[in-house]
């Protein structure tokens, strides 16, 4: 009963937040917001991110009510499945550490596999106006065009996308995994650390 329960949180929390934080990469990359599959990532998060919007300001490109929303879901799915499983609560500096290496985890895993769906999608539907399609594109542009510009033009065959894996992997490995393993933070306890 337990796994199933830590299951269903992770799951659902985790989808809720995969929305928040590809809401944020929308602001970042100043994506159009008239995309349909946009507008339903704004109307899924908007309950909970309009009320901290009226408490906090926009900065620049984006909004921090996003980012607070996103640090506050992965917070309280840590505590859940911590309570789920049977573990005490740790100290609220060790939660919320953690719940910044959960977040930026996210970040880097959403990422990972945005490259990799605009990937598969420039092989099999190479000209497709899908509005999936341009989201993708759009989230993953502010990455690959500085990829881009640090590898040389080699015709018809683009590199930036391996780069931009070796580099996601290594903050993976090097900065997420290190400070999860430095900060004492359970195996498990957020998806894919």
């Amino acid at each position: 009963m337990t796994n199933a329960g830590v299951f269903v949180v992770q799951t659902v929390f985790g989808l809720y937040l995969m929305l928040v934080i590809i809401r944020f990469m929308l602001q970042l990359a100043k994506a159009d917001f008239y995309n349909p599959l946009a507008q339903a990532v704004v109307k899924l998060t908007q309950p909970l991110i309009g009320p901290l919007q009226k408490v906090m300001p926009k900065t620049g490109r984006f909004s921090l009510a996003t980012l607070v929303l996103g640090f506050l879901v992965q917070l309280l799915l840590i505590v859940m499945v911590l309570l789920i499983a049977g573990f005490g609560l740790p100290n609220p500096v060790s939660l919320a550490i953690w719940s910044l290496i959960g977040l930026g985890s996210q970040v880097l895993d959403l990422l990972f596999f945005a490259i990799l769906g605009s990937i598969v999608l420039s092989w099999l539907a190479p000209q497709t106006n899908h509005p999936g399609a341009y989201l993708l594109q759009q989230l993953t542009e502010p990455v690959m065009a500085p990829a881009r510009r640090m590898l040389p033009n080699l015709g018809g065959l683009d590199f930036s996308p391996i780069l931009v894996f070796i580099i996601i992997n290594l903050l993976n490995m090097l900065v997420i995994q290190s400070l999860a393993q430095s900060f004492g933070m359970p195996r498990g306890l957020v998806m894919g650390l």
